[in-house]
């Protein structure tokens, strides 16, 4: 602080990512309730799902890690998407999203794996317009996805897409505790 109470340099306040994308906190509740656990893949928003859910105190007891794919190679190498899968329905695709979810889901060990892949913009991509997103949520026993498809800019479309997981996540955790499948075997084996 400086002798005017300010900032040092008068740089702005950051902003909390846990007051932007504010169902970061409701997955986070659900999540240590259930006794669950997350990992996420990312491509497009390059590492700001897992920034979200890591501002919030206490994520270490359900965020177990996460991968930024953005290249083809990562996605086939790190997460195990089919390279065949990758050149027939491309990167941005809901097969793909599915695909990274349920490899991230396997590699981190984790109740629940999450995948967001798509075309941030400005500019298109395999062809592909700006703003089209796929987000995945996979568990031990279902894949579910969510298609966007309008261009917000860059900044936009990437919190869409972030909000997008976290709305899925929610969904998907509330799901599966209400099923009474919240106590996974990873998390009884932490115990």
């Amino acid at each position: 602080m400086d002798q005017a109470g300010g900032q040092i340099g008068d740089a702005p306040p950051v902003p909390s990512l846990a007051d932007a994308f504010p169902d970061a906190r409701r997955l986070g509740s659900l999540l240590r309730d259930g006794r669950l656990t997350v990992a996420v893949a990312e491509s497009c928003t390059g590492g700001l799902l897992g920034a979200v859910l890591t501002s919030i105190a206490g994520s270490s007891a359900y965020v177990r890690g996460g991968v930024i794919a953005y290249a083809d190679d990562v996605k086939a190498g790190h997460l195990g998407v089919s390279r065949l899968l990758l050149a027939t329905r491309g990167a941005v695709s809901k097969e793909v999203a599915e695909a990274m979810a349920t490899g991230v889901r396997q590699r981190f060990g984790a109740g629940i794996g999450v995948a967001i892949t798509g075309v941030a913009g400005p500019d298109s991509s395999e062809r592909k317009p700006a703003g089209l997103v796929f987000v995945a949520v996979a568990t031990e026993r279902t894949v579910r996805g969510v298609r966007l498809d309008e261009d917000r800019g860059r900044e936009g479309n990437r919190a869409a897409a972030v909000r997008a997981a976290l709305a899925l996540c929610v969904e998907t955790v509330e799901g599966l505790t209400e099923d009474g499948r919240g106590d996974s075997s990873e998390a009884r084996d932490r115990r």
